[in-house]
């Protein structure tokens, strides 16, 4: 079984070490890697929407000089035929080099891992994990901050279903200095398992509130969600809740002069148009560094490949 990504937590500290860094040099020396994966072919399967995800994963393996092949819904798969994931992966491993692969399903991309023969990349699992969206906010938290360490971060919005801030709140337990505050409607609150098996786990300094503005001048980042529509089970629960959290110029009054405001996007309203012309927005910076990440990742996983097979 190939190296894959499936949870932040498979690769070591100094291996997200290494792959920012080549980011970086991604970022500063392009021309470098636009053969690499050369002959290569990429299988991006999608069984949920999704456009900067699937996009930027195509768009890394483009200008990597590799190839993509894949589906973008599983309407268009034979899971529609009532194919299991792991017939799918064993498939699949007959064609491509390499897998991402989002599913609504939590634990989806552990049993494509498990039976595929080539790396495999979660790409989002249900409102479980969502590795590579925390590689990209690494990296975006380190070119703004130039650091991973020593530094509070407020998450708010949909703290209960979001895949990101559970990949990222774990991710960040691993380095000095973090400060989190958890900002959410009581509906929407930290699942309390993450809690206690990383923030107080790791003695990592927390607290909760309803209100973004009081919690607002001590941030150095603040992470917003969105409420997510398809994660809720009744419509007037989402309808209750969705505007709970609208960050608009008002509200960054008294918020630090270097705040770095980030979102994982889509953004449906959470974040005011207005903001787009901040300095201190970062959330279009996020994309941008999401295809830098996943190309150090890709290149990573089929470096790895290659040495398994001699």
């Amino acid at each position: 079984m190939s190296r894959s990504l499936i949870d932040i937590l498979d690769f070591s500290v100094q291996e997200i070490d290494e792959l920012i860094n080549m980011a970086l040099d991604i970022v500063k020396s392009p021309e470098k890697y636009s053969e690499k994966c050369h002959g290569k072919k990429l299988a991006t399967l999608f069984f949920e929407p999704s456009t900067r995800t699937r996009l930027s994963f195509e768009a890394a393996m483009y200008e990597l000089g590799g190839n993509v092949i894949g589906f973008s819904e599983a309407q268009s798969s034979s899971a529609a035929k009532g194919e299991s994931v792991a017939d799918t992966a064993k498939t699949v491993s007959c064609y491509a080099d390499i897998i991402a692969m989002r599913h609504p399903k939590e634990g989806a991309a552990y049993v494509v891992a498990k039976n595929a023969s080539v790396p495999v990349i979660n790409a989002g699992d249900g409102g479980h994990l969502h590795p590579t969206q925390t590689l990209a906010d690494l990296l975006t938290i380190y070119r703004e901050k130039g650091s991973l360490s020593g530094f509070t971060i407020g998450f708010c919005g949909d703290l209960k279903f979001g895949r990101t801030v559970h990949s990222l709140i774990a991710a960040l337990s691993r380095y000095s200095g973090i400060n989190v505050v958890l900002i959410s409607p009581e509906e929407l609150k930290l699942p309390s398992y993450i809690k206690k098996d990383i923030l107080k786990e790791k003695n990592i300094p927390f607290a909760q509130t309803t209100d973004l503005e009081e919690a607002m001048p001590a941030l150095d980042i603040l992470y917003m969600t969105r409420v997510q529509r398809e994660r809720f089970f009744n419509e007037e629960d989402y309808l209750r809740l969705k505007d709970s959290y609208i960050l608009t110029p008002e509200k960054l009054m008294n918020a630090k002069s270097n705040l770095c405001i980030m979102h994982p996007l889509p953004r449906v309203n959470e974040i005011s148009v207005a903001i787009d012309s901040d300095p201190r927005a970062c959330y279009f910076k996020q994309v941008l560094n999401g295809k830098y990440i996943r190309m150090a990742l890709i290149l990573k996983l089929l470096e790895e490949a290659e040495k398994d097979e001699y």
